[in-house]
């Protein structure tokens, strides 16, 4: 909480602070402008609005309905203006240029290659579309003074039966930018163990996955994922209060499963501000992720879809710092977490950490001490 001495976290520090995000969908983060060029590129008529203003508000209205399956309609306009080479390729530079401008260091996206066919493209001209467009997105941000990292996580739609395909096709290009699998789409009617053959793949691969769940279903999604499925992380997850009581006198109780969750330091991918849109949390000073930090969960901060969102980093952590006081060291605490919790090598993580992360909050602070201590002497001034 914030003090005298833990001062509350600015915007700009939050912007200039390194982040790291591990649930973030590519087509749920596409610029108004570039839909609606694309759109005309494409010869798509069907977009509801064909001012990137307007078609940005659109996208946030549609979104912000309470459900989950009204969510996801909102992804027809923007997977149909996807189904180019070209467009795939300026899609994800433009991704990785948005969140290294917003201060995101590591960055790992997810998108499903399936939903990019209509063009006539191959599954693998879709992974290969993409990761030339993150490294494109990686060498402006250098140009711009910025750097990141972003890792492609390969996506199967939980409704169909390309799951295996897809954790197949994940893994002959697990050295080619992609970092690990996941599923996604619809949670109740479709448990992932209708996919177990593709999860069982991966762990005789040594492969990495995530599985959306306890975003809109509940615990015996979040139970599935991890105890039959075996997932590496929870997508959202933000359920698995439904497992812990607390008492009017504040004593908390944990359930089996939170209780596992918490002692296997399962990471989870909280994403407060679509948790809202979808019905998961009723307001930000509702939403779990004020428990979950005090009961040291390993959580996360993340985006989800920042188009249909009108979200981003920065703006997720300033309703948290405003919402609960959250101080430079909160933010640090869910950076490393997300970072600990990358699909990327042990010994990359630790050097993002070290190197650059836990540098950059340093730094912040202290600024703020150098600010603090220039003013502390204007003020004794004035007084004499």
């Amino acid at each position: 909480m914030t003090s005298q001495t833990t001062p509350a976290v600015t915007l700009e520090q939050i912007r200039r602070a390194p982040k790291a995000l591990l649930h973030d969908h590519l087509d749920g983060g596409l610029r108004p402008g570039t839909i609606v060029e694309l759109a005309r590129e494409t010869g798509y008529d069907g977009l509801p609005e064909t001012e990137p203003d307007k078609l940005g508000t659109w996208f946030r209205e549609a979104a912000d309905s309470g459900s989950l399956e009204r969510y996801l309609e909102t992804f027809s306009h923007t997977c149909a203006v996807m189904q180019t080479r070209d467009a795939l390729v300026r899609v994800a530079a433009e991704c990785a240029e948005d969140l290294a401008e917003d201060g995101v260091v590591y960055a790992e996206i997810r998108y499903a290659p399936e939903q990019h066919l209509e063009g006539g493209l191959t599954l693998e001209q879709v992974v290969e579309a993409v990761d030339e467009g993150f490294r494109e997105g990686e060498r402006r941000a250098r140009e711009n003074g910025h750097r990141i990292r972003v890792g492609a996580l390969l996506t199967a739609m939980r409704h169909a039966a390309r799951a295996l395909e897809i954790a197949e096709l994940a893994n002959r290009y697990r050295d080619h930018g992609v970092v690990g699998f996941d599923i996604a789409g619809a949670e109740a009617g479709y448990p992932p163990t209708r996919h177990l053959d593709a999860f069982e793949y991966l762990k005789r691969e040594n492969n990495h996955f995530t599985i959306h769940a306890g975003e809109a279903f509940g615990l015996p999604s979040i139970w599935q994922a991890l105890q039959w499925c075996g997932a590496d992380r929870l997508g959202h997850g933000v359920r698995i209060i439904d497992d812990i009581e607390v008492a009017d006198d504040g004593t908390v109780q944990l359930g089996r499963l939170a209780s596992y969750v918490r002692d296997k330091r399962i990471p989870l991918e909280l994403c407060p501000t679509s948790n809202l849109q979808t019905g998961a949390a009723d307001s930000y000073a509702g939403h779990p992720i004020g428990l979950l930090r005090k009961l040291h969960f390993r959580a996360t901060v993340n985006t989800d879809n920042r188009l249909m969102s009108g979200t981003s980093m920065s703006r997720e952590f300033k309703e948290l710092v405003d919402t609960f006081g959250y101080t430079l060291d909160d933010m640090q605490w869910f950076t490393v977490n997300a970072m600990k919790s990358a699909f990327i090598p042990f010994d990359e993580r630790l050097a993002m950490i070290n190197d650059v992360i836990k540098p950059g909050y340093a730094e912040l602070k202290s600024e703020w001490l150098f600010r603090q201590t220039a003013a502390g002497g204007d003020l004794a001034e004035s007084s004499a």
